[in-house]
């Protein structure tokens, strides 16, 4: 029986900063991950931990200098991204693989309509001509559930709400029906009833269009929503992977448990939420060991020697952390 491919395959990914002073960022430090076929991967952890770096790696989108990709590969559909030209590479870029930005105020251009926004790609990579484009664009828009898209076609973004902002960002990131959409924090700074309305939509186009999704949150609520699996990065590494369900249900990492332990549910009766101590520490000053230790309410001296390998526990089911040593195997990465 042949295996399928993944969409998405990321190996020992290094994107590192240089910061001048012989100090060196190690934003994403040694990061691997798949997404297969049709699959939600989530990627989480608090600000700093190296999630939006490791999408604006894949998408290479990294400001060089100073950030720089070291090592590592990034292979869409079997073909490694780090070996394509600039110009090769803006072909994948929304023909293959479309994105979902944080804040779509900022990714929108306010002097053009979203029309003409949306028509652009389809002019680029579908090879449309314009009346075509925005014919299709309307089209779009009706899609992700604006009734009046006829007019919206001639509007411009300060004239939509933050939500239908998020609507025509999506509508673009479909716009060539790419194999893998990356979405990141597409519903920060949304009220709760349009951020239901946007997960909505992304697992309504995900179902159409059969598309994978890398979806990048620190909102564990999310996640339990739409993801299969998940992957919890902390100071540039993958700290643990799962299953959604085996995440929610048997979290291993200290990290995991403290961030679920943080999160408010209908089962608790008044008294406080638990918290991390401390922060995410500086890129370009990550301690020596386990980079979690100084926070880890579990830390032996051990953790603050070596850096822990990545256990298997279970099937599909990875973390780094020494507590796990004896029962798990090594993950070979």
């Amino acid at each position: 029986m042949e295996t399928k491919q993944p969409v998405l395959k990321v190996e020992n990914l290094k994107t590192y900063f240089n910061l001048g002073d012989d100090k060196v960022a190690k934003a994403v430090d040694g990061v691997s991950f798949h997404i297969d076929e049709g699959e939600t991967l989530a990627l989480v952890g608090e600000s700093g931990s190296g999630k939006s770096i490791t999408s604006l790696s894949i998408m290479q989108l990294i400001p060089s200098p100073p950030g720089e990709i070291i090592d590592g590969s990034i292979s869409l559909s079997g073909k490694n991204l780090l070996d394509l030209s600039e110009k090769e590479m803006v072909h994948v870029r929304g023909n293959e693989m479309g994105m979902i930005f944080q804040e779509p105020m900022t990714s929108l251009n306010p002097v053009f309509t979203i029309g003409n926004q949306i028509a652009e790609p389809l002019m680029k990579h579908k090879k449309m001509k314009k009346k075509e484009a925005l014919k299709e664009a309307i089209n779009l828009l009706k899609l992700v559930g604006f009734p009046r898209a006829e007019q919206i076609v001639n509007e411009y973004p300060h004239q939509l709400s933050g939500g239908m902002r998020q609507r025509v960002m999506i509508a673009m990131a479909m716009s060539c029906n790419p194999k893998l959409l990356i979405a990141d924090e597409p519903t920060t700074a949304l009220d709760v009833t349009i951020q239901q309305q946007i997960l909505d939509l992304m697992i309504d186009v995900k179902k159409k269009y059969g598309s994978s999704i890398l979806l990048i949150t620190h909102d564990l609520g999310v996640v339990a929503e739409v993801a299969d699996r998940v992957v919890v990065m902390y100071g540039g590494q993958i700290v643990e992977e799962a299953s959604v369900y085996n995440l929610f249900t048997e979290p291993k990492h200290p990290y995991t448990v403290g961030l679920l332990e943080s999160m408010p549910n209908l089962e608790s009766t008044g008294e406080r939420l638990g918290s991390i101590p401390g922060m995410v520490p500086p890129a370009h000053d990550f301690p020596q060991g386990c980079r979690f230790a100084p926070r880890c309410k579990h830390a032996m001296d051990i953790c603050t020697k070596d850096v822990p390998e990545l256990f298997n526990v279970d099937e599909g089911h990875q973390v780094r952390c020494v507590l796990f040593a004896e029962e798990g195997e090594k993950v070979a990465r």
